[in-house]
This record gives structure tokens, sequence and C-alpha cells, in this order.
């Protein structure tokens, strides 16, 4: 069911070698970490695979229980009367009554299955990898397998955002949030395996959806990290979230860089954030 590429794991530089991310998000100092084998998905668990799971263990996510998740404005499928909550402070998400995992876009829109999974929160990820026997990946093991074998590098890819003018991930086109020229053919989400793979093998590690890791957040934890497989700090309200969305811009949210993160609190839906996941370790539950 899961399509994985087994890494042998070993030491990287992990963070921003170019001091190009935001303060706040502790994207420094470069330090160098050390991952056990392990393995890891080829893409983010896809609608098709998430229904595997509801339809045989009967689970409600988060967005389902409280009736209603964040979407993109532009994107919204839905009467004007199931939006029920903006927010002035970032207008560009709406709080639309039926947006869940089977309807992305709000209860007009119906999920493609081989799309990534959305609307699922960090607990419903979690949920998913018990039923799977699998687990999140940890903040360190994900930059790992997004980088690819590549060392110092700005993108999963190399260092241009264009290679050969072409467009390697799926992120905003245009003038954000009002915007989005549709360049690289996508507005919201694209199908697993759009682009091309990172030198592991894995699709999508930049842009299409923010996927969950298991860390909790602390922008100072790269300061005391430990070589060896690090998990993140011992406290903290939300979870680290990596590789940015088809949200993500230069002008606004420039997270589709592979050193890049961001956190949200472990309850949080959207319309933009989804999850893969990695094999257990002997004695791992």
């Amino acid at each position: 069911m899961h399509d994985q590429v087994a890494l042998e794991g070993g030491a990287f530089s992990m963070g921003d070698a170019f001091d190009e991310g935001y303060p706040a998000d502790g994207e420094r100092p470069v330090h160098t970490v050390r991952v056990a084998p392990f393995g890891i998905d080829v893409t983010t668990v896809t609608v098709a695979m998430f229904r595997a799971f509801a339809e045989e263990s009967g689970y409600v996510t988060v967005a389902e229980r409280e009736g209603s998740s964040a979407v993109f404005h532009l994107a919204v499928a839905a009467e004007r009367a199931d939006v029920v909550r903006s927010d002035p402070a970032v207008p560009w998400w709406l709080e639309v009554r039926g947006a869940d995992w089977r309807h992305p876009h709000g209860p007009l829109s119906t999920a493609e299955p081989d799309h990534p999974v959305v609307h699922v929160a960090w607990d419903d990820a979690v949920a998913y990898c018990a039923w799977a026997g699998r687990r999140l990946p940890t903040e360190a093991e994900w930059e790992y397998a997004a980088r690819g074998g590549l060392e110092g590098q700005r993108f999963a890819w190399g260092d241009e955002l264009l290679p050969g003018g072409r467009w390697p991930c799926n992120i905003w086109q245009g003038r954000f949030p009002y915007e989005n020229t549709g360049a690289d053919g996508h507005l919201a989400t694209a199908p697993v395996r759009s682009y091309p793979p990172n030198g592991f093998g894995l699709h999508e590690v930049a842009g299409n959806v923010w996927e969950w890791c298991a860390d909790l957040f602390a922008p100072d934890y790269y300061a005391h990290s430990p070589v060896e497989d690090p998990r993140g700090p011992e406290g903290g309200d939300r979870r680290v979230m990596r590789g940015g969305s088809y949200l993500c811009h230069h002008s606004y949210c420039h997270r589709y860089r592979v050193a890049a993160r961001s956190a949200n609190t472990p309850g949080s839906s959207s319309g933009n954030c989804g999850f893969r996941t990695v094999s257990r370790r002997p004695g791992e539950r």
C-alpha cells in the first residue's frame, strides 16, 4: 500500500545555508545531524489511501467533527452561507462549513483519489499512522530525505528555482493572493507524482502540500539539537510542518526551500496540509 524508498541514513548539514529564512522559524544555525536508516513514502498519503483507512476504521477527522475547515479563497466551492468565518489578518483563508478530506474546497467539491489528502490535522495523521503500522517522520528524517543527497542546496533539486525554465514544483505564480497565472498548471493541489522526483526518488517534497512531522516546534531548537537522530524539543504547543504548499510565493511564504520550517497546532486543518509516513524501526510503536 505504501510505495517507499529505503534510505541508508547518515550525516548531513541541516538548516539554511543561505540565511534566507524567517528568523521566527529558526532555520539556523546550520548543524550536523546523523539519522539512522529508515524507509519513507515516495509520495504524500493520497485521498485513496486515506479513504481506505477511514472506511476500514470508521475514523472521523477533526475537520469532520468540527464541521468546517480552512479553504483558500480562490478555491472555495460552497454556497455563500457555508462560508462561516474569515480572519482580517489573513483574508485569503476562509472557514468553510463542510470542507474536509472528502470535500477539499467545500461541500460542492469532491476529492480526487490521486491527490494528496488535505484537511488532516496532526492528530488525524497520527491516527492514520497507527492504523497503517507506520509513523510520521522526524524533522531531521524529513530534511535528510527531501535533500535527496544534495548538500547545502537551496531547493530539493539544486539552487535554481526554474531549472531549464520549467516549474519543478507546485507553488504560486503571479500576485499573491489575488492572481495565480497557473504557469505550473495548478491553482490548488496537483496529483502526486506530477513533478520529477528528487535524488532519492521522492515526489513533491517542495510545494503542493505542507507535510506534518513528528516533532514539537521551537524556534531555538537548532542551537542545541543533538547530532544523533534528533526528535525535537521536549515541550511546545505546535508541531513541525515541512515542504511548503501550493500557496507559497517568494513575496509571502518563501518556504519551498528545503531547509524551510513552519508549525501549527495539532488540531488545525486546512486545504494545503497533508503528510507522508515512514516505516517503524524495530521495537517502535
